[in-house]
């Protein structure tokens, strides 16, 4: 088999504030798609980061006393302490401060420049503080931005516009050809809509602003948000890099898809270089119904779920409530019960019995049961084709699966009270291979615990010895 170069990334997050749990939830779809990449065996690529250069962090910044940089400097420190925590792999951490990432955008916007996409013009109309983004009308809920029910400002002014219109058929014809650019597909299909509807050219910069990257040339101008933010996944790579291989992967949560399937794709059209092999999208966590948000007042703090449950029970949750692609509601209850059942009482206790009664045992290599190695090779068979449709839910059942039928072998068998030894140490030796099979597959899912599970195996020549594993997940009350 052929290992191949896999380039993934999350958004890049505003770090006005602490992350919650939506940003969580992105970044732990992403880390589990890389780790699945390099269980197959492929380079992986990871990258995340902070975009520092929204008037968010202005207003954030004087709200907390702080100069800019400083402010930058230690929010973007506090994220990348919050991703090691939460174990996310990522193998790069970009941030749009730095200078890899402005140079980088300067030159990007050059090629524009010179693809005749740049001109200057007059913007009047509504902004979006909370989204960083031009609203029309149409787009507002009782005169309110949808996602931060808040009135988007009115503004006038003078900006370098991009030629997104020009772009609308080579977009069109592109989706045409590349079946599988957005995934889910109801998320394309959205895209697909919107682009036939009609695209008009878009502000790209913004005058009279104290903070971002100056336009070439113009230092009254900064560069619009998005259109700097963009950027950085060609920054972190260098633009010869991107040439050479553009990012696989693009995970983004359903908010932002416009910008990555619709702008961004135009905008590399434009520059003269590859398009990404695919933008995923998430829907959004909510509480009672209602999408999580910082400005709204309703985030969950996922480091605080971590520290209570577990990053593995974190990552277990939000990847088995969850299909992908659709909104999922976050309660306590709800995450108190998948811990419980799933983790306490499933894996944790299957854990516990099979290590407990192969603790006693010296087990030589056997060959394993046909019925065994059947349903371990259905369960990979499943899991492959689940993670290729990006149902990770789906994946994780089929693995819970293989465990229930683990479980269903020791009641039926009484495997603790065969008398005859030969048959007990070919029964629990079925179930050791299992139970180590259940570890490797769960390995992107649940690294620690898939890593706990893994070292209480120790082989001497043909000899398997097994540690009793203590309680992965103790019950909560």
């Amino acid at each position: 088999m052929d290992y191949e170069k896999f380039y993934i990334t999350t958004p890049i997050y505003y770090i006005n504030d602490k992350l919650h749990i939506g940003h969580a939830y992105t970044t732990i779809i992403a880390d589990t798609i890389a780790r699945w990449r390099r269980f197959r065996g492929d380079d992986v690529l990871f990258l995340t980061g902070t975009d520092e250069n929204s008037q968010k962090t202005v207003e954030a910044a004087k709200k907390s006393g702080e100069e800019i940089i400083s402010y930058t400097d230690r929010l973007a420190g506090a994220w990348e302490t919050a991703w090691e925590k939460l174990r996310i792999s990522n193998t790069d951490f970009i941030r749009t401060t730095e200078e890899r990432h402005i140079t980088t955008v300067n030159d990007f916007w050059e090629r524009l420049r010179a693809a005749d996409d740049i001109y200057l013009g007059k913007y009047e109309g509504l902004y979006c503080k909370g989204c960083e983004a031009f609203k029309k009308e149409d787009e507002l809920v009782d005169e309110c931005c949808p996602d931060h029910k808040t009135v988007p400002e009115f503004i006038s002014e003078e900006n370098y516009f991009f030629r997104l219109s020009r772009y609308q058929k080579q977009l069109l014809d592109f989706y045409e050809a590349h079946g599988d650019f957005v995934a889910p597909a109801h998320r394309f299909q959205e895209v697909k809509s919107f682009v036939e509807g009609g695209l008009e050219d878009i502000s790209f910069s913004r005058e009279k602003q104290d903070w971002g990257i100056p336009v070439p040339n113009d230092p009254r101008q900064v560069i619009y948000v998005w259109a700097d933010a963009l950027v950085n996944y060609v920054s972190s790579i260098g633009i010869e890099g991107w040439e050479e291989h553009p990012a696989d992967i693009h995970a983004v949560g359903k908010d932002i898809l416009r910008f990555h399937a619709v702008i961004w794709p135009a905008m590399l059209m434009s520059a003269g270089l590859p398009l990404p092999g695919q933008v995923i999208a998430n829907g959004y966590l909510t509480v009672g119904g209602v999408k999580i948000s910082k400005s709204l007042g309703n985030a969950v703090d996922p480091m605080d779920l971590a520290e209570r449950y577990g990053v593995d029970a974190l990552r277990y949750f939000l990847l088995r409530e969850v299909p992908y692609g659709h909104d999922g509601d976050y309660s306590e209850e709800k995450m108190k019960e998948r811990y419980n059942a799933d983790l306490a009482n499933g894996l944790g206790n299957f854990a516990a019995r099979v290590s407990t009664l192969a603790e006693k045992e010296e087990l030589k290599a056997l060959s394993l049961d046909i019925e065994f190695e059947n349903q371990i090779n259905v369960t990979n068979g499943v899991v492959v084709k689940k993670m290729e449709e990006l149902k990770f839910n789906d994946a994780l059942a089929a693995i819970w699966e293989l465990l229930s039928f683990g479980d269903r072998y020791v009641n039926e068998k009484k495997v603790w009270a065969i008398v005859d030894n030969d048959n007990r140490r070919q029964a629990i030796f079925n179930l050791v291979m299992l139970l180590e099979k259940v570890a490797i597959i769960l390995k992107p899912f649940l690294p620690e615990t898939s890593e706990k599970i893994s070292n209480a195996f120790q082989r001497e020549g043909d000899v398997i010895y097994v540690k009793k594993i203590d309680a992965l997940f103790p019950r909560i009350k």
